[in-house]
């Protein structure tokens, strides 16, 4: 147990200061005895924030690289739908002008059957 003295205000004082003091200095001592450590752990998180970079920046091309690809893949798409397109209006084209033309074909057949029998009904006649 204490025994119970009286102090001055003064002594308190200049207790509780060098309490502070030897405090602070223990501190230090710890700060100063933990700094190989703090530097080591501090190299650790930079090692490892450049290889979380680097991993960012990995993802990041093979995303851009996918996007290249999806992209060329849309643009060959696309190409290939339009070529078949045209195509196809082609053929259409292609069959409307032979039909108009089988048209205008069985009509200058049936006009020249039509003035073939004119021509031969003016000769029984005439």
């Amino acid at each position: 147990m204490r025994t119970p003295k009286k102090t001055e205000l003064s002594e308190r004082r200049s207790t509780a200061m060098d309490a502070k003091v030897a405090l602070l200095q223990a501190y230090r001592a710890a700060k100063e005895a933990a700094e190989p450590l703090r530097e080591a752990r501090e190299q650790e998180r930079m090692e490892i924030a450049r290889a979380r970079e680097a991993r960012q920046a990995a993802r990041d091309q093979a995303r851009r690289e996918e996007q290249a690809r999806l992209e060329a893949e849309t643009r060959e798409r696309e190409a290939a739908i339009a070529k078949a397109a045209t195509a196809e209006a082609d053929a259409r084209e292609r069959a409307q002008d032979q039909r108009i033309a089988r048209v205008l074909d069985d009509e200058a057949m049936r006009k020249a059957m039509r003035d073939q029998r004119y021509a031969a009904r003016k000769l029984r006649q005439g």
